[in-house]
């Protein structure tokens, strides 16, 4: 990549009024030291999506990166996969987030086929995929929108196919809940986030990202048609889980 990545200090100085974030030219600089410092298990939910998709994507099957980013799926794939055994489109609504994905994949892997284009996921014109890839991006959809994006999902997938999502999730219970969050800001502190950071951002993202419970994403997931979900990771309130469609589905 021709432009460099550097450190997330959008949030380090004092803010009058905190703006809502949004996914800008700023954060797209920064995105990967963001994502690494304030995400728990990002990387190794990474690492496993090219043993998952070798278990479960028929050869030569499409995939979809929705809410791609700067492409870290594609890359995580192409990193694992041979260039015939999947196709790749990666969605974003963020202009910046796009271009700078679609430099990545012409320089770090021009002979997979990997694509990224803008478009909203909710209105999307899905094709036939063999595993859908949700990491971080249902969370930034209004709650009354996620069960009609789960369902065009659904449909969307072959059968057999698989979804992954990962979210940023509260506990049902209260006491729960608040250690997880006092133990994920000790985990931001300790990758060098100040307090008034920690602070600032979560109010840049209060009521834009609005996280569920593990049960409300499994009861969600059952309403749409999968089979059966599970989670397979969690790290604080960091989680991904995996849903199924049935093999002998006719939808």
């Amino acid at each position: 990549m021709s432009d460099a990545s550097y450190r997330d200090a959008i949030f380090s100085t004092p803010l009058d009024k905190v703006a809502r974030f949004s996914f800008d030219e700023q954060v797209v600089a920064c995105f990967p030291d963001m994502i690494r410092r304030s995400v728990p298990g990002y990387g190794q939910i990474l690492g496993m999506l090219g043993l998952i998709a070798q278990r479960h994507l028929r050869h030569g099957a499409h995939v979809y990166d929705l809410g791609c980013s700067l492409g870290a799926v594609g890359l995580a794939l192409a990193g694992q996969l041979p260039k015939d055994a999947f196709s790749l489109t990666g969605v974003d609504l963020s202009p910046a987030m796009v271009k700078r994905a679609q430099e990545t994949f012409a320089s770090e892997c021009p002979e997979h086929a990997l694509e990224v284009i803008e478009a909203d996921i909710r209105h999307l014109d899905y094709r036939p995929s063999g595993m859908i890839v949700l990491n971080f991006t249902l969370q930034f959809l209004a709650p009354e929108d996620r069960d009609g994006v789960l369902r065009r999902l659904y449909d969307a997938l072959e059968p057999g196919g698989v979804l992954v999502l990962s979210e940023k999730i509260k506990a049902g219970d209260e006491q729960d809940n608040a250690w997880l969050v006092e133990r994920y800001h000790d985990f931001k502190r300790a990758n060098g986030y100040s307090d008034m950071e920690i602070s600032q951002k979560r109010t840049a993202l209060e009521n834009v990202l609005v996280p569920d419970t593990l049960d409300a994403h499994h009861q969600r997931l059952q309403r749409t048609g999968f089979s059966r979900s599970l989670t397979w990771f969690q790290y604080l309130n960091f989680s991904s889980m995996l849903a199924f469609k049935d093999p002998d589905s006719r939808e």
